[in-house]
């Protein structure tokens, strides 16, 4: 079984300001990709779902495709 991308790389936080990190985490629709292909825990999926959310607000990631 495939470990949790965070966890294997011992990251505490998931920093909202990362657009790069986080765009890996989205769809082509700027959806946030389900856990179950992305292989992150629980944990680690509603952390990145709060930065994701939070870069959207700041304008860093899109809420929609253009």
């Amino acid at each position: 079984m495939l470990q949790c991308y965070f966890c294997s790389q011992n990251f505490k936080e998931i920093d909202y300001k990362d657009a790069g990190l986080l765009r890996r985490f989205i769809s082509g629709q700027a959806k946030i990709i389900d856990p179950k292909f992305t292989n992150t825990c629980a944990k680690h999926q509603r952390l990145l779902a709060e930065a994701i959310k939070r870069a959207r607000y700041l304008g860093l990631l899109p809420f929609t495709r253009r």
